[in-house]
């Protein structure tokens, strides 16, 4: 099998969850054990850092494998879902897993996954930690997949916890309530283990102080360190952070709802460099400024183009949403345009009645199947006041919108990872290939 005839075939042999939703959705520990014990417990040959969280695991993951890489550490980076490739799932200090390395894997070891049945997550998960320790890294920054205490990755011994926040997603699998979600993601807490909450509520905050209390996991809550002294967002949309350990840090990630994410890791580095990491001040300047090359992150507050302004966002929750929507009402323009896409098992009605009145809306679907069709959206959208027309992919709505738009208006893309997914692969990655052709 050639790379593409791979892709295919773990889509099909294994659900992807992004693509289909609960079905490929595959509770407990067993396959996952089965596969780890084959490939030798691959995760017990480098350190391990794990994230969890309702928002923000992504940005902190890849923030603080960029730092850790500018401090001269070879670094294994595990992150979902994929915006382009499914490669971006799987780095080693920010350049993805080989496309040889996917198909030799999945052609030397199909003969004894395929009995067992594994989740697309739970194979994934198998082949980045056998990767990780086939290419020697020193550390790994390990992402939770969805919730913490069944979830897959949460087979590591990890030097470092860390629980961004806690909001209300994926309901159906983690429960109805903040404290019954709070309880998963804790799963990640490990005995003796310190674990950094990045923020919390009175309700949250109980369930993880039992949960240190019960595997005696040393606790800090970022919050109260209060490590970040002031954030402003300069007009070149990079943030100036003061902080207390490091004096002035540049922010490359522009999004607002990065100022949590960044005392989150203030907390986290201070944790590692007491455990011994060697991180200096240069390294961790250097990590923040560069995040996006040293990690190749995308899709957070990522601007597309000038002129007209476009910018795309993987927000996708009302937790993250009410991040996006006061940025969003930040921006100087004539007119603001706004693509939009969802996915069926979101809080719609939530997400929707945070958007201004007064834009115009381009409602859409994704290319996949969990995709709330653009009519229904636009029809949930309307009992909101929100008013535009519907569109059957991202691409023709982005190109509606980008006829419609002045040079000084603002188009935002979002709403769901995979409609940025979209608009990176069939529109930018598309026009830079293009270019490059020329």
């Amino acid at each position: 099998m050639n790379y593409q005839e791979t892709l295919t075939y773990l889509y099909t042999s294994a659900p992807l969850f992004q693509h289909v939703g609960k079905d490929a959705y595959k509770e407990g520990l067993d396959t996952t054990h089965k596969l780890d014990s084959y490939f030798g417990h691959p995760h017990r040959n480098f350190r391990t850092i794990h994230i969890a969280g309702t928002n923000g695991k992504g940005s902190c993951s890849h923030t603080l494998s960029a730092i850790l890489q500018s401090a001269g550490y070879r670094v294994g980076l595990y992150t979902s879902p994929h915006l382009v490739d499914f490669r971006e799932r799987i780095r080693v200090n920010g350049v993805c897993v080989p496309k040889e390395y996917v198909v030799g894997f999945v052609e030397k070891y199909r003969s004894f996954f395929e009995p067992l049945h594994p989740s697309f997550f739970e194979l994934t998960t198998a082949m980045a930690f056998r990767y990780f320790a086939d290419e020697k890294v020193d550390v790994a920054v390990v992402e939770v997949g969805l919730g913490g205490r069944l979830d897959c990755t949460n087979i590591i011994s990890p030097d470092l916890s860390i629980i961004t926040n806690i909001s209300f997603d994926h309901m159906q699998f983690l429960g109805d309530t903040l404290a019954k979600i709070a309880c998963e993601k804790a799963g990640i807490i490990k005995s003796e283990t310190p674990v950094v909450i990045g923020e919390s509520t009175r309700e949250t905050r109980d369930v993880f102080l039992r949960k240190a209390e019960e595997t005696h996991a040393p606790i800090s809550f970022a919050e109260e360190e209060r490590l970040l002294e002031k954030a402003v967002l300069d007009v070149d949309g990079f943030y100036r952070y003061q902080t207390s350990d490091y004096g002035e840090v540049i922010g490359e990630l522009g999004g607002i709802y990065q100022e949590k994410n960044t005392n989150t890791l203030l907390s986290a580095l201070r944790h590692l460099r007491q455990m011994g990491y060697h991180l200096s001040e240069k390294d961790v300047k250097e990590g923040f400024a560069h995040v996006c090359q040293l990690s190749g992150l995308m899709g957070r507050w990522q601007t597309l183009s000038v002129y007209p302004k476009v910018v795309c966002d993987t927000g996708h929750n009302v937790g993250g949403i009410q991040y996006v929507v006061k940025q969003l009402l930040l921006q100087r323009y004539r007119r603001l345009h706004i693509v939009i896409g969802m996915v069926n098992d979101k809080d719609i009605d939530g997400v929707l009645s945070l958007f201004p009145l007064d834009a115009i809306y381009y409602f859409t679907q994704a290319s996949v199947q969990r995709a709330l069709p653009s009519a229904i959206l636009k029809e949930h959208a309307s009992v909101y006041g929100l008013q535009g027309d519907s569109y059957s992919s991202v691409k023709i709505a982005f190109e509606a919108a980008r006829s419609d738009a002045a040079a000084d208006d603002f188009i935002f893309v979002g709403g769901s990872s995979f409609v940025v997914a979209d608009i990176l692969k069939d529109v930018y990655c598309k026009e830079e290939s293009d270019e490059r052709e020329k």
